[in-house]
């Protein structure tokens, strides 16, 4: 005890001598005039009452000190009391430390030791302890899993939370919502819808509000929007009314699909006073409408906010960046500062896609060298702005006389770049840096070998094939979503489709090259022959959503929109050129960065993109 005492009272954990009369010496915390006398120091009593005055960790060894010297080490209570102000703190190794020394400690010392570990990010820790635990024949409690189930997902491991899973069936809890909800939430992070669907079904009546939100959240935050939206309307079925955490995940599942006829009742109902609204929804809606291509009904609802915030004037400033208004972009930023609204790095960084998208070079570059401190996100914006505009060693010199290290995002912008020109020897310096940053990664990969595959070099595009099939990498896949009469379709490359599709694929196919259409066959990744790769073309997913508008639409007039998940080649945005005036309608196109709208064989990014 004498050696843990002094290790308390050290600083740099040095030991010294310590004696009772130093101990006794060290002062208490002074008490306000007129509060309540503290009950006699040296009792369990009073040692509670003075740890309830450390609110933080910073006093709490002098009191521990004195708690070891009076033989109250024993009291479980004391300690785990001060373990609770540590964990709440993210004083872990301390808190550690005092774990060590407590004789038998209960379930409810282990939980909070686990949510300690969890809550600092340390989630191998907070595994490592709950594994600890069985092995001494702890008996968890429904206390216990919650937490370390969000540490298995926090570390992706797929395989120690199915263990755990099994535990709580065993001891009769998974019909407990906190433990469900904590379960389904796992499973959806770790990619196993299906495991997630199945504890989501035998929660039954359990599914609370909280329940509900939760599984929608993860699966929006996952990138499965299609099922964030499934399962509100099942939420909404089963008579569970949302509130606003609900509505920020099924409008980011809207803005993320594109589904303005959803995002549009949904704010409807906010404007009946229906469902609940606060300026984070707001700026929910602005999203969706910017994201849905529709920046009219995104300014009309921006001026009728009774309050903006940073993230609001971002939203829009964003949304016309997006929608290839760069000018309006500017436009709105200027008028921000004239409102005495400070930017942050989402402003100006959405300022800089503004000036990318719309090839404004010179403004572009004036505003990043305002910049105090421009991070590795405004860089990487910089370097995309100036190799769209063909200045690939400028932009490589930028890359290397960076103060902070660039990450993938600065070389990525870079590679897109050479690919856009052709520019092979450069390229491959910017693929060799990905390599190193993000072995892991394939979209780089896939991007190298379009580079390769439109200059005709098949060989070097079998290399890249070979490494990603040994390396076990898959090539993200694209598709392609439309809203039609309230329900997402979604397309992926070479989706099988029926008669009437095909038939008005075939039937544009021949019009648009009637008007002068030309595949551009150099971005088809296999070396075969032109009329081959001409109907791989055919089966892009952005052309099967445009065919499945123009057959399935009664209304032959308005635009056709569409959000494709990646970004959209160079023939497929010829092709929905010609379309636009084949079909006397306009083509509203997102793209993974950007939007496309086709008017008249012309496109609002003037092939800057």
């Amino acid at each position: 005890m004498l050696l843990f005492v002094q290790r308390l009272l050290k600083p740099g954990g040095r030991r010294t001598s310590v004696t009772v009369g130093d101990l006794i010496s060290i002062p208490l915390p002074l008490r306000p005039l007129h509060s309540p006398p503290y009950p006699p120091p040296n009792t369990k009593a009073g040692f509670a009452a003075l740890l309830r005055s450390h609110s933080q960790s910073s006093s709490l060894k002098q009191t521990h000190a004195l708690i070891l010297t009076t033989g109250f080490s024993v009291k479980n209570s004391l300690l785990t009391q001060m373990l609770e102000i540590l964990s709440a703190s993210g004083e872990m190794d301390y808190a550690r430390n005092l774990f060590d020394e407590m004789p038998k400690p209960r379930i409810f010392i282990w939980n909070t030791l686990i949510r300690g570990y969890a809550r600092s990010n340390l989630f191998a820790e907070a595994v490592a302890v709950y594994q600890n635990m069985r092995e001494l024949g702890v008996r968890p409690d429904n206390f216990t899993f919650p937490f370390v189930f969000k540490a298995c997902a926090a570390l992706l491991d797929r395989w120690a939370g199915m263990e755990i899973h099994g535990v709580v069936v065993k001891l009769g809890l998974h019909l407990n919502n906190i433990v469900g909800t904590e379960l389904v939430l796992m499973y959806v992070k770790v990619s196993d819808s299906d495991f997630a669907e199945e504890v989501f079904e035998n929660m039954g009546d359990h599914r609370d509000l909280i329940a509900w939100n939760a599984v929608i959240s993860a699966y929006a935050q996952s990138g499965r929007a299609d099922r964030a939206l499934a399962h509100f309307r099942r939420m909404e079925f089963a008579g569970v009314e949302p509130d606003t955490i609900t509505l920020a995940s099924v409008l980011s599942s809207c803005a993320y699909l594109g589904s303005f006829e959803m995002g549009k009742k949904l704010h409807r109902r906010i404007k009946q006073g229906i469902l609940p609204s606060n300026i984070f929804v707001e700026n929910t809606l602005l999203d969706v409408y910017s994201k849905c291509g529709r920046m009219e009904e995104a300014l009309k609802l921006f001026n009728e906010m009774p309050s903006r915030n940073v993230v609001s004037w971002s939203t829009m400033i964003g949304g016309f960046a997006i929608n290839g208004d760069s000018n309006k972009a500017l436009d709105l930023f200027f008028q921000m500062g004239g409102e005495g609204v400070e930017p942050n790095d989402v402003t100006l960084l959405a300022v800089l896609l503004a000036c990318s998208h719309g090839g404004l070079v010179t403004q572009g570059k004036k505003l990043f060298c305002s910049l105090a401190s421009p991070t590795v996100e405004h860089y990487a914006a910089m370097i995309d702005l100036i190799g769209r505009s063909g200045r690939l060693d400028e932009a490589y010199g930028v890359i290397q006389s960076m103060p902070i290290v660039p990450d993938a995002g600065v070389w990525g912008a870079l590679l897109n770049a050479c690919v856009i020109h052709r520019n092979r020897e450069l390229g491959e310096v910017a693929a060799d840096e990905l390599v190193k940053l993000a072995p892991g990664t394939s979209s780089y990969l896939v991007i190298l070998s379009n580079m390769y595959a439109a200059l005709g070099r098949w060989d070097e595009v079998e290399k890249i094939r070979e490494w990603m099939r040994s390396s076990r990498l898959k090539k993200v896949a694209g598709f392609s979503s439309v809203e039609l009469d309230g329900e997402v379709h979604v397309f992926s490359e070479g989706s099988r489709v029926g008669s009437k599709i095909h038939q008005v694929l075939c039937e544009l196919t021949i019009a648009v090259r009637g008007m002068g259409y030309s595949p551009e066959t150099g971005g088809a990744l296999h070396d075969v022959e032109e009329e081959e790769k001409s109907e791989a073309l055919m089966g892009h997913s952005e052309r099967i959503a445009i065919a499945f508008i123009v057959a399935y639409s009664e209304d032959k007039e308005c635009p056709l929109r569409i959000m494709k998940n990646l970004r959209i080649c160079g023939d497929c945005h010829e092709f929905s050129k010609f379309a636009s005036m084949a079909l006397g309608r306009e083509i509203v196109m997102r793209d993974k960065s950007r939007f496309h709208h086709f008017r008249d064989g012309e496109c609002s990014c003037r092939d800057f993109w």
